[in-house]
């Protein structure tokens, strides 16, 4: 097997939670506002955060925005100073391979693309980095169940 494929989590539970359980930071890219608050984009950070996650929101557009859900806001992942364990991502899937440039000038951890988010190619590139990639599952879901 390639070694990069090690790299893609697919429907490992133990490797999901051994992710999750050492994730304190995560950058939240495509985050929206309080005013969207009933959209995942905007609820699932929330949760995070509420669940003790240090959350960075990277929202992709509200450019007068400053800050959510009380932090300040980066328009790049690769502008957030400090580590981050997991970029959680919230874009269309034809939308994320335009973001693959600063996720690899950033380097986290992991990259998670929320439920029905999928893009295998992108995903092939950060795996082939060294970058942890899980794909169409929903992040708030599995740390709440981690947790339980």
């Amino acid at each position: 097997m390639d070694e990069w494929r090690r790299n893609l989590i697919e429907d490992d539970q133990g490797r999901i939670a051994q992710l999750l359980k050492s994730a304190r930071r995560v950058a939240v890219l495509g985050i929206k506002t309080e005013a969207q608050s009933g959209q995942p984009a905007f609820y699932v950070p929330a949760a995070l955060q509420k669940m003790g996650l240090s959350v960075v929101p990277v929202p992709v557009y509200f450019p007068a925005v400053q800050e959510i859900l009380g932090e300040k806001v980066y328009r790049k992942v690769s502008e957030v100073p400090g580590g981050i364990d997991i970029v959680d991502v919230f874009r269309r899937p034809a939308d994320v391979a335009q973001h693959l440039p600063d996720l690899l000038a950033k380097r986290p951890r992991a990259v998670w693309l929320q439920s029905g988010i999928r893009d295998d190619r992108t995903a092939e590139a950060l795996a082939r980095a060294g970058i942890l990639v899980v794909q169409d599952r929903c992040l708030m879901v599995e740390y709440r169940a981690l947790r339980a």
